[in-house]
């Protein structure tokens, strides 16, 4: 597979709003995503993963160097829609990006203004709502729907416009524990069954650890990059840049500081669970 993203020497400035100099965030990034994954880009506050994500659709243009979506330069004015149909992005917010007072005319906005013909848009907001499990809710007020439920929704109309990529920034973050869940085993389908390219941005372990891909961010470098268990598996890494690793990777790693000798890289509750048991059976 190619790459649906490819980041190569990225660098951006916020600019200054007085004749002080702008916030530098990235002075040379260079990052691949590719076609069909599932990567999690985790970091704390300030370290440039949301700026990075707005690059993936051209929210943002970088200030030196270049990004491409499938192989179209994001800086190319012309091809700037080009871009925004083949990622879609879904924010922190979902209350943000509601526009209508019914939940299919909500899904159907984006692809009106991609200027689809009606009777396919008819059938792109269908089969979207049907993806994310809310075609029930056709007809209802997306007000009157639960937080996960509104998110859903926000996902369901960027895949009515049916990009190959969508980009989450921290889409749980004002979510409980249900609609966290929900939005997670979503957004896995539709990477699974429907061969979607995925980067979550997020601050919850749990969710980066059902991703294929973990990036991690600091400072607009990235300080480690590989599957859920080799990235957590670095937990003295992730401690100096202020992050935790999943609970079960922190006991294990508590526990072998006690003089244990478990593996760091059991990331399912069951399976740190057999772990301990068979430490304490040896």
């Amino acid at each position: 597979m190619g790459d649906m993203i490819s980041v190569e020497h990225l660098a951006y400035t916020y600019p200054s709003l007085d004749e002080n100099p702008g916030i530098a965030v990235f002075e040379d990034m260079n990052l691949k995503v590719e076609e069909g994954s599932f990567v999690a880009i985790l970091g704390c506050n300030g370290c440039g993963k949301s700026t990075l994500a707005k690059h993936f659709n051209a929210i943002l243009l970088p200030s030196g160097g270049k990004v491409y979506v499938c192989g179209i330069d994001t800086s190319s004015e012309d091809r700037i829609m080009a871009v925004r149909r083949n990622v879609g992005m879904v924010f922190q917010n979902p209350d943000n990006q509601i526009v209508a007072n019914v939940v299919e005319e909500d899904v159907a906005f984006g692809p009106e203004n991609l200027g689809i013909a009606s009777p396919e848009i008819r059938n792109r907001v269908d089969n979207a709502l049907k993806q994310v499990g809310m075609y029930e809710y056709r007809e209802h007020a997306p007000h009157l729907l639960s937080g996960g439920q509104k998110q859903r929704i926000a996902i369901a109309g960027v895949i009515a416009m049916e990009p190959k990529c969508i980009v989450l920034d921290e889409p749980t973050a004002m979510l409980d524990p249900r609609g966290r869940r929900e939005v997670m085993d979503t957004i896995g389908r539709l990477n699974r069954e429907k061969g979607i390219t995925v980067v979550l941005i997020t601050h919850h372990m749990d969710e980066a650890a059902r991703c294929k891909r973990v990036v991690v961010m600091d400072g607009g470098k990235i300080a480690a990059d590989g599957t859920p268990q080799e990235v957590f598996s670095q937990v003295e890494l992730l401690h100096k840049i202020g992050l935790a690793a999943p609970e079960t990777v922190e006991l294990c790693w508590e526990l072998n500081k006690a003089g244990f000798q478990l593996p760091l890289d059991k990331l399912d509750p069951d399976q740190c669970a057999q772990a301990l048991y068979n430490a304490l059976k040896a």
